[in-house]
């Protein structure tokens, strides 16, 4: 794959280092943003980010002392495992694959590294749970960084989702190439539209994040909602009808700066600056420095789009799965639906009219998305469009060398869920004290 480094997260990384080298021209950042954000070539890698909530072994309900999880986290970081791992600010654990050259491979890798952490932490009297979002407690900030005080201070300013997304919400993000340049299914510019049409029929069908602090909250998808209310701008897509490199290059730079990074002391979180701004008027702008290059790709780790494109395309917008194979199968569907040629192009046709539902709105913002993680399968359109991409992904599996317990894991979720219009999030009830992960 083109840009290996899966690393980040819904928190995006620490991102590179500090040092800003020589000041940026707006040219000279729009050229690279065309360049870095969309590595074209024959689709032949995927990978995996996989974030979890981590919880009581026997009783999720439980609060667990921060000194405990340190304790537990420090042990971690001895045990060789593939893939990277991290921790988000509420003490999520986040698994990132290396790119794999199948669909088997990412699947075979990651479970060894899980399989691996799960034993650790039992050991320790913890457990991983796979919800999009807490169910029982309130976002409770663990990680006391510069990046995360900055991040803090700009989401607060409207409203609490930001802390909810920080502290409390976990996610399977999939990461495919961004495909060739050339028109056709396997196409940039088509699988750019899909990924933004499907991507709400993922929702949909994964949402797995009915409730928080301890009560429902109406959603099926909560950490879905928390996204779609975090910002005026920096969770949505870009806005429509321009081709993906244009479209992406004008909606970074228009999104406001997250903060200035500093060597020593707090970090600069500047009020309503652009990328565009800080660019055109350096320090004039109240910013401590003229920006560079580092700062512009530092700027793009705190934009959190549904679809985000690192070189490769990261799909950001399914839930956290229960049961301790449950991520295995939005995966192995979504890679189905991309990266085969014949279900790519029956699921572009399906998901296609969803585009009238959606209107002029960008994602997660629009009436598509809003009903997907409000309403899940219940919506009679999603509904028709998922039994009819669950199909052909499961006709595609074998084509991509799924292995016989992924096709049959893929089957079981189809009956279990999506043939009855239903999702994750309707088997959750409050009063379980078993941890399904």
């Amino acid at each position: 794959m083109a840009a290996p480094d899966y690393g980040g997260g819904e928190q995006g990384g620490s991102g590179p280092p500090l040092a800003g080298g020589p000041p940026l021209t707006e040219g000279d950042a729009e050229e690279l943003l065309r360049c870095i954000c969309f590595k074209t070539g024959p689709p032949r890698t995927v990978g995996v980010e996989l974030e979890w909530l981590v919880h009581e072994l026997h009783d999720p309900a439980l609060p667990v002392a921060p000194e405990r999880l340190d304790r537990a986290f420090a042990g971690l970081r001895d045990i060789p495992l593939a893939s990277a791992l991290t921790f988000e600010p509420g003490g999520q654990l986040e698994l990132s694959s290396l790119p794999a050259a199948s669909l088997m491979e990412c699947i075979d890798s990651t479970s060894a590294d899980l399989a691996a952490v799960r034993t650790a932490l039992g050991a320790s009297g913890l457990a991983l749970a796979g919800f999009g979002h807490d169910p029982w407690h309130p976002p409770r900030r663990l990680l006391r960084e510069p990046r995360y005080d900055a991040m803090e201070a700009f989401l607060d300013r409207t409203g609490s989702a930001g802390r909810s997304m920080m502290c409390s919400s976990a996610s399977v993000q999939v990461c495919l190439d961004a495909g060739f340049e050339e028109p056709g299914p396997l196409g940039l510019g088509r699988r750019w539209q899909l990924a933004h049409l499907l991507g709400a029929v993922l929702v949909a069908i994964f949402a797995n994040s009915p409730a928080g602090a301890g009560r429902l909250t109406g959603w099926r998808s909560t950490r879905q909602a928390l996204w779609a209310d975090l910002d005026p701008r920096r969770a949505l897509a870009p806005a429509a009808g321009l081709p993906p490199r244009d479209a992406w290059a004008a909606h970074v730079l228009d999104t406001p700066v997250m903060c200035v990074r500093a060597e020593e002391g707090p970090w600069h979180v500047p009020d309503r600056l652009t990328f565009r701004q800080w660019l055109r008027d350096g320090t004039r702008s109240g910013a401590p420095r003229p920006p560079a290059r580092a700062d512009l790709e530092y700027h793009m780790t705190t934009l959190f789009p549904p679809v985000r494109p690192r070189g490769h395309l990261e799909l950001r917008m399914i839930d956290a799965q229960s049961g301790e194979d449950g991520w295995i199968v939005p995966v192995a569907v979504t890679m189905a639906l991309f990266d085969d040629p014949e279900a790519a192009e029956t699921a572009y046709r399906t998901v296609k009219p969803l585009a009238e539902l959606a209107g002029a709105l960008p994602a997660p913002r629009n009436p598509l998305w809003h009903e997907a993680a409000r309403h899940g399968l219940t919506d009679p359109e999603l509904h028709m469009a998922a039994v009819t991409c669950f199909a052909v992904a499961r006709e595609a599996l074998p084509r991509l060398g799924a292995s016989t317990a992924v096709q049959e894991a893929v089957a079981a979720f189809h009956e279990r869920y999506v043939l009855l219009g239903r999702c994750p999030a309707d088997d959750f009830s409050l009063r379980s004290k078993e941890i399904r992960s």
